[in-house]
């Protein structure tokens, strides 16, 4: 009895420990599936001082930081500690900032989970990722169980556990070994419309 009680709390502590698995809203098409919604959205000219910092931290030239939203939604959300489940700036979770930032920055509505997420994108090369593709991570043996959001010149943007939201090089040690794969958010919104 006591052996089955422990091995039911240690089941459940390991489904609630699970990175960015959290249950909430998720997108469906109508067959069930997991979809995007992707609407029209303008890119804003980055503020000055915003272009200069993000240029130097990803090495980049300051006309290279083009998309003012992405990099202000980036500033605002910069150090936002790790949540399980969270979606706001007191907490939030890999896939939670992944669902924020879509949504923010380029009108795009995801699902909330990491396992939902990686069935709405259209996969892709590591050299051809471009700034808003996600990019996923399989850690301790779990497939797909971190996202993280392209930018540039092999940047990405992403919840650390540890550190929050931050940036790294997408080649860095601790978190490369453990790169699944990238791609594009597909464009479901002509089958939204039917």
């Amino acid at each position: 009895m006591i052996n089955r009680y422990l091995r039911l709390c240690l089941i459940l502590l390991v489904i609630f420990l699970s990175a960015c698995h959290s249950k909430k809203y998720t997108v469906r098409g109508p067959n069930g599936q997991a979809v995007a919604i992707k609407r029209p959205y303008e890119i804003e000219k980055p503020k000055r001082e915003i272009a200069e910092k993000y240029a130097e931290i990803m090495g980049v030239k300051r006309s290279d930081i083009k998309n003012g939203k992405l990099y202000s939604f980036i500033d605002d959300w910069y150090g936002t500690p790790y949540r399980f489940g969270g979606l706001n700036k007191d907490g939030v979770d890999c896939s939670g900032l992944v669902v924020a930032l879509q949504s923010e920055v380029f009108n795009t509505t995801l699902p909330r989970t990491c396992a939902m997420q990686v069935s709405v994108i259209k996969r892709k090369y590591e050299e051809d990722l471009k700034e808003g593709d996600l990019v996923f991570f399989d850690f301790d043996g779990k497939e797909f169980s971190h996202v993280g959001v392209y930018l540039q010149n092999g940047y990405i943007v992403h919840a650390s556990t540890r550190k929050g939201v931050i940036i790294v090089r997408l080649h860095d040690n601790g978190i490369y070994q453990y790169f699944s794969r990238g791609g594009s958010i597909m464009d479901t919104t002509s089958a939204q419309s039917n």
